[in-house]
């Protein structure tokens, strides 16, 4: 693969991202940047180059874009392609237009769809050559961008918007040299579309062979039906990033500086009954799970942390405190104010060590190993055993005897939590579960036992009964894939908070 020396990709694997920086010659632009400047001025300060231009390939509906800082920052301008209209100062690029940068040229291919301000960015070398596309959500490794985010905004169905992205892909994007290496602005585990490659760079003559989308004997009509079949509603919070990219608003220092305050345990606690903020512990499921504040919500921040708390805290306008491992607030601020969850009051000095020396109350989820629970089902063989996974991923294989309720579904199907005493509750590997716990136990339900390991575990433990794993994609039984463990690590009700999630998450 011929990729270019000065194109640096910047991947966020927590949010499935892409931003890249390339520089010539004392020069350097930023596409797709995060909300958080300091690692593009960085890099720009060691090479001794200048910042001219933020390339935006669209109005961002997963993530919230440092774009507008960035500028202000650096004087460079911001650049998008045809149709949009943000609230501030920027080029309007037209279709076709050359952008120079040092001894390199970007050239801007409009490329509707997706979005209909969705812009692909072109890089030509020295020489000439075309050496590189900046996809952006237009084309992924392995899929194209969703087309029903855009729907309401462009007076348009996803049907119209995939017919507007069929055009694109086959007028702009799949005459170029397949030679071009594919720079996508999202890979696997983003929700902006639904067959994405686990890799982050390839080239356009792969994608040619590969990807459902660009078959080239595909008609208007099966490529509609195709990427419109079987897209999931999209996270609640997109629309809120969508309005938060198209304003001029706070960087991410500014956010810091208000959300960074330490709060001693007594203050934390009137803090959060007198804002009826909600209180967000990001500790490891295992530590949550031996003791943590009643009715706190626990999103692990070694797991899918930003998407998870998207999907499952509707407000971006929500007030939170938070409980951190000690030294990780910072980070935890940072990857909130990624989705622009803006609202976070400050944090609780010393962590849950502190809460609990002071002897404050505390509550638990009962969590136990599988071999614990294998000896459970002996003796009690119609065990309620909730399974909080995907359906594709229950659909492949699961206990014989358990019964789905995606943690994605969980505020849409709350009625429908199946009744047992006490309920048994797995994800995958531990983290999804606890999440589903901790929002249980904050609407009062305790007759629940996390299982440590999920399905994972599961599945290796004598006496438990599994289904043979059958493909999700074919219906046809076969060996069971290599599993990718879930990211875990990485890095009865008192007074006190009674008013908090049981609403909130309503």
């Amino acid at each position: 693969m011929n990729i270019h020396p000065n194109v640096e990709q910047i991947y966020t694997g927590c949010l499935a991202q892409g931003a890249y920086f390339i520089h010539s010659h004392g020069e350097a632009l930023v596409i797709d940047p995060l909300r958080e400047s300091a690692p593009y001025l960085e890099r720009a300060e060691k090479l001794g180059v200048k910042i001219t231009y933020v390339l935006e390939t669209h109005f961002h509906a997963d993530f919230v874009s440092g774009h507008v800082a960035l500028a202000e920052k650096t004087g460079a301008q911001i650049v998008y392609g045809p149709n949009a209209q943000p609230n501030f100062v920027f080029h309007s690029a037209k279709d076709g237009e050359i952008l120079a940068i040092g001894d390199l040229k970007i050239k801007v291919l409009h490329t509707p769809g997706h979005t209909m301000e969705s812009t692909c960015y072109l890089l030509i070398d020295e020489e000439g050559k075309d050496r590189a596309l900046f996809s952006g959500d237009t084309l992924f490794l392995g899929d194209v961008g969703r087309p029903d985010l855009a729907q309401k905004a462009a007076s348009m169905t996803q049907e119209d918007l995939a017919s507007t992205l069929f055009d694109s892909l086959r007028n702009k994007l799949m005459v170029l040299d397949p030679e071009v290496v594919v720079y996508p602005g999202h890979g696997a585990g983003s929700a902006c579309g639904k067959n994405m490659s686990k890799e982050t760079v390839g080239t356009l003559g792969e994608q040619l062979q590969t990807n459902y989308a660009l078959r080239l004997d595909m008609s208007r009509e099966d490529f509609v039906k195709e990427v419109t079949d079987g897209l999931l509603p999209p996270p609640a919070y997109f629309p809120e990033n969508v309005a938060l990219n198209k304003k001029n608003i706070p960087g991410f220092e500014a956010i810091l500086a208000q959300a960074g305050k330490a709060f001693e345990p007594t203050a934390f606690e009137a803090m959060a009954n007198e804002v009826e903020a909600l209180v967000l512990d990001t500790r490891k499921p295992q530590s949550f799970a031996q003791g943590h504040i009643p009715n706190s919500i626990n999103i692990g921040i070694d797991g899918g942390f930003a998407p998870w708390v998207g999907a499952l805290i509707p407000d971006i306008k929500q007030n939170i405190l938070l409980v951190t491992d000690n030294g990780r607030e910072e980070e935890v601020i940072k990857r909130l104010a990624r989705v622009g969850y803006d609202h976070v009051l400050g944090y609780l000095e010393g962590g849950f060590e502190a809460w609990s020396s002071e002897g404050k109350d505390s509550d638990t989820v009962e969590s136990i190993p599988t071999t614990e629970f294998a000896q459970r089902l002996a003796a009690d063989p119609a065990a309620v055993v909730l399974d909080v996974r995907k359906v594709g991923e229950f659909t492949a294989e699961r206990m014989t005897q358990s019964v789905n309720l995606p943690l994605d579904d969980l505020n849409a199907r709350f009625a429908e939590l199946p009744e047992g005493n006490p309920v048994y509750i797995h994800c995958a590997g531990g983290y999804r579960s606890m999440i589903f716990n901790s929002i249980l136990k904050s609407r009062g339900i305790h007759n629940i036992v996390d299982i440590q390991g999920g399905f994972g575990a599961i599945k290796t433990t004598e006496g438990i009964q599994t289904t043979d794993y059958v493909c999700p994609s074919s219906g046809v039984a076969m060996a069971p894939p290599v599993p990718e463990a879930e990211v875990t690590v990485k890095s009865n009700d008192k007074p006190f908070l009674k008013r908090l999630l049981g609403r909130l998450l309503r």
